[in-house]
């Protein structure tokens, strides 16, 4: 992505607060992408080696099942995280991923980003905390869904993240 696109990616929520430099280091191998409504994104079990920050648009994670129809995990839209796979060995995406609407997002490269991440340990735990936090994210609307399936009544809760749960700057440790 060009240089213009920091601003962009500096005011998305899941880098917010990261310091410029760090910025800098991930916006030179992103790329700017485009998805089209229903357009498969992710599939279960195929390399993890890139993730994206959703930009514009809303993202439906879902499970891969035997027989019928895929199984809702979450929604998720502009500022979202989409992938953490890529972060954990052995590098496989765990759901699928299809676009919902027409999707505008930052693709990055994931191994140029791990190896980002061992030369500057600062930059590493920032992002590692952003994506624990996409993990709780994940863990929590999986939580919601099966109260609800378990006689809670209703349709599943989409998991959204409150102001204050997401990662910090990474000064403030």
């Amino acid at each position: 992505m060009p240089d213009n696109n920091l601003l962009e990616l500096a005011e998305q929520p899941f880098l917010e607060g990261l310091p410029v430099e760090h910025l800098k280091l991930l916006v030179k191998g992103a790329k700017s992408v485009k998805f089209k409504v229903g357009d498969r994104i992710l599939t279960e079990g195929g390399p993890a080696n890139l993730f994206y920050l959703l930009l514009e648009g809303s993202v439906e994670l879902e499970a891969s099942v035997l027989k019928g129809q895929p199984v809702p995990i979450q929604t998720l839209g502009a500022g979202d995280l989409l992938g953490w796979s890529w972060l954990f060995p052995p590098f496989c995406w765990h759901f699928d991923a299809r676009a919902a609407t027409p999707v505008k997002a930052a693709k990055f490269p994931a191994k140029q980003v791990r190896e980002l991440c061992e030369q500057n340990h600062d930059l590493g735990y920032a992002l590692m905390k952003r994506v624990s936090v996409a993990l709780i994210q994940r863990l929590q609307s999986a939580r919601c869904d099966a109260v609800v399936r378990q006689g809670g009544g209703g349709p599943a809760v989409t998991a959204r993240p409150a102001p204050k749960a997401r990662a910090r700057k990474s000064g403030n440790r």
